[in-house]
């Protein structure tokens, strides 16, 4: 059977507006169902995957009966999703008892009502910190005792042709088929492409009926006077983060009424009137609007600008206020990243090679982008 012929129906949990469903889509799999609590990250959802069903609630509300009507009773034959965590970030505790009352469970429960063949996972880099060792455990154990393999990477966008340098624990189980396969990196350093920039993102952000969608300038102005003031003396690509900052690129009238001495580590914990670099992939896409600035322009990026970024189509149209749409484009997984993820699962279908979870020592290799050179 040829890659392109494989075609995995697949449901999507925590999906957000719907980015790991669409780059799964741009892989030739196709969507029955998107769940998520949020209201306008549904109604984005359902606009850009008309022929997949929605579910708008807590996941803990939708039972199997539920589950099977929206399905009508169809093979599901991949879950994905991102259920939130306790536990999992350099902040929490890493224990695995946090495990017990989260939505993850809530994810293994409708992973063993529809046993699909491919359980695909995505969470935040600090699920395979040293303290999290007990928390992914218990992760693995509990799709091991469905009878899946389990393995995981961290996957950086920018290495998949994303402009945006987004960095994820990946973690993949297979069940009656070959062990997980994760992508092959394509771009960057350690790839054959060149890696894909803010400039190559904001290069022609029309869609195809060329309408340029959640895309008005006037809309992300700053309103502070003295903001906009500030934000016109810094260069592309610059920020103000450090004392040595301020004085290299803000007049004293303008300069920020801190004592530096006084804060942590001598700096601001988020840097101040960052610039995009139209010669750089941008960094992680935030939730919140007021995260970067225009390279050049004195404004805010406008939610197009911040969805090409991660790489969604110039089509996929957002749904709510511009503050939602950004909390929905920031917390999606970039499509380009997600295609080569549903690229890599149909290889799972046309290999031969066997092994178990016991046979992968994940911790070796998961943080691949990290180290050289490239597998």
């Amino acid at each position: 059977m040829k890659n392109k012929n494989i075609s995995l129906n697949f449901i999507d949990l925590f999906s957000g507006c719907g980015g790991f469903s669409t780059g799964l889509e741009m892989a030739g799999h196709k969507c029955l169902l998107g769940v998520d609590f949020e209201k306008d990250a549904i109604a984005t959802f359902k606009a850009n995957h008309k022929h997949a069903e929605t579910f708008l609630g807590d996941i803990r509300n939708l039972d199997t009966k539920k589950l099977k009507e929206l399905l009508k009773h169809q093979k599901v034959e991949m879950v994905v999703g991102g259920p939130p965590c306790q536990g999992f970030s350099t902040v929490g505790k890493g224990e695995a008892d946090d495990l017990r009352n989260s939505l993850f469970l809530e994810f293994v429960r409708v992973v063993k009502v529809l046993n699909p063949k491919v359980v695909i996972f995505e969470n935040v880099t600090g699920l395979l910190a040293s303290k999290n060792k007990k928390v992914l455990s218990k992760i693995f154990e509990s799709f091991e005792k469905l009878g899946y393999t389990m393995n995981a990477r961290v996957l950086s966008s920018d290495e998949y042709g994303v402009s945006e340098i987004r960095r994820r624990t990946i973690l993949m189980g297979t069940k009656d088929c070959a062990p997980p396969i994760f992508p092959k990196i394509s771009h960057g350093d350690r790839g054959t492409n060149k890696v894909s920039t803010v400039g190559d993102a904001f290069k022609n952000l029309k869609a195809p009926n060329g309408e340029i969608y959640n895309h008005d300038p006037k809309l992300v102005t700053l309103k502070k006077a003295i903001d906009l003031e500030r934000l016109k003396h810094i260069p592309e690509g610059k920020f103000v983060r450090y004392k040595k900052d301020e004085e290299k690129y803000l007049p004293k009238n303008l300069r920020f009424d801190v004592v530096w001495e006084e804060l942590a580590e001598g700096r601001f914990r988020q840097a101040k009137l960052q610039r995009l670099d139209r010669k750089l992939p941008s960094p992680t896409i935030l939730t919140s609007r007021t995260s970067y600035y225009h390279p050049v322009e004195h404004r805010y990026l406008t939610p197009r600008e911040a969805a090409a970024c991660q790489s969604f189509p110039n089509d996929f149209v957002f749904s709510g206020s511009i503050t939602s749409q950004f909390r929905q484009i920031g917390n999606a997984v970039p499509p380009l990243m997600a295609r080569a993820i549903g690229e890599a699962v149909k290889e799972i279908f046309v290999s031969n090679h066997k092994t178990t979870t016991a046979d992968v020592d994940f911790k070796k290799y998961a943080f691949r982008y990290s180290s050289r050179p490239a597998a």
